[in-house]
């Protein structure tokens, strides 16, 4: 613990806390510097509904510019946010600030310029899809290269980013929520397929859909779980009553208790076409969940999985690929349990106590300097 006389100040700037993956990171990670002795801002540019609540103790600040202030110029509207920013650092002082999330990263070195304060980047997702074109990649180089800090999640993401920046860059994991850190559920396993993750175009359940409908005769037994929401949920319905199997999909949306609604599951499913190292992933192996997941490009699934050790791995977006490997694990149920025992693992990997302190060791290391 820091003693009161040596506390430091770290900020975390995030677009919202809005229940996502890298929100409860950052809400998590709050969560410990606090705990840790650390005093702790918390800055978010909007407050949506359906948030992550903050600690007791985490100040937040909100950087939107409000109505009053907004001008129909869009370029007067984004300087008036770089300077509301550049205001927050010079008058709370923190010593370092954590962004992550596409242009957040700009905004956090920018208006770290000419303070005191020292600007952290991270990459949560792919890395070509939080800087899509030539241009941004250009300047994620350029200001990543003076930011006082890089961190990413895989190394296959550091070949990105021009050398200086992937040089200067580390690899830090998420730690698992304590919630599934608990023993793996060893009783006969329910016959349900479960998924976890928002309803958009890239988590691509509409191939879950599919590949479900063409063993669903030879497993009548199996339902398929969707928890989540999102802009695809009517989508996702109206396929399941196209494809016949309406009455065998259930989609609960947005759960509080997803560990204990997933884990006597059967097979949990990840089939996203991109992520970074994903928290829905990292958890279904913690369960002890036989996992069929998707080689993202970032390198994510490849960081936490082994194929045919701890799960299997498939190819984003083969549907073929994906039913063969449910018909595998749903045929054989001492194979699946094998490879559930094995994820399970990952508890001891990824635990509070061993990932939290990776962090704050790098943390002090650039304060420090």
């Amino acid at each position: 613990m820091i003693e009161k006389n040596e506390q430091k100040k770290i900020a975390f700037y995030i677009g919202s806390l809005r229940k996502g993956g890298a929100e409860r990171v950052f809400v998590n990670l709050a969560d410990y510097f606090q705990k840790e002795g650390y005093r702790v801002l918390m800055v978010t540019q909007y407050q949506k509904e359906e948030e992550y609540d903050l600690p007791d103790g985490v100040e937040r600040i909100l950087s939107d510019i409000g109505e009053e202030k907004v001008s129909p110029s869009r370029v007067v509207n984004f300087f008036r946010r770089l300077n509301k920013l550049h205001v927050i650092w010079k008058e709370h002082k923190p010593d370092l600030v954590l962004s992550c999330i596409g242009k957040n990263n700009f905004m956090a070195v920018v208006t770290t310029m000419g303070t005191k304060t020292r600007a952290v980047v991270s990459v949560v997702g792919e890395a070509k899809e939080e800087y899509p074109s030539k241009g941004m990649r250009m300047l994620a180089d350029f200001l990543f290269s003076r930011a006082a800090g890089v961190i990413l999640q895989t190394e296959r993401s550091r070949s990105f980013f021009c050398k200086k920046a992937g040089a200067k860059a580390v690899i830090l994991p998420n730690s698992l929520n304590p919630v599934f850190i608990r023993p793996r559920y060893e009783g006969v396993r329910e016959k349900r397929i479960v998924s976890v993750g928002r309803m958009d175009a890239n988590k691509n359940h509409e191939m879950q859909l599919r590949a479900f409908a063409a063993l669903k005769d030879k497993y009548p037994e199996y339902t398929l779980v969707i928890y989540g929401d999102g802009e695809l949920r009517s989508h996702i319905e109206e396929t399941a009553a196209a494809l016949g199997i309406k009455e065998r999909v259930e989609l609960p949306g947005v759960v509080q208790d997803v560990a204990a609604r997933i884990e006597r599951a059967s097979l949990f499913l990840l089939t996203s076409y991109s992520e970074g190292v994903s928290n829905a992933l990292i958890e279904a192996l913690a369960l002890g969940l036989p996992v069929i997941a998707t080689d993202v490009p970032s390198g994510g699934t490849e960081e936490l999985m082994e194929d045919d050790v701890n799960g299997l791995i498939i190819p984003a977006g083969e549907q073929a690929a994906l039913e063969r490997a449910m018909d595998r694990l749903l045929g054989d149920p001492a194979c699946a349990d094998r490879l559930g025992r094995e994820a399970a693992r990952i508890q001891q990997k990824l635990a509070p106590e061993r990932v939290n302190p990776l962090w704050k060791a790098y943390f002090e290391e650039l304060m420090e300097k």
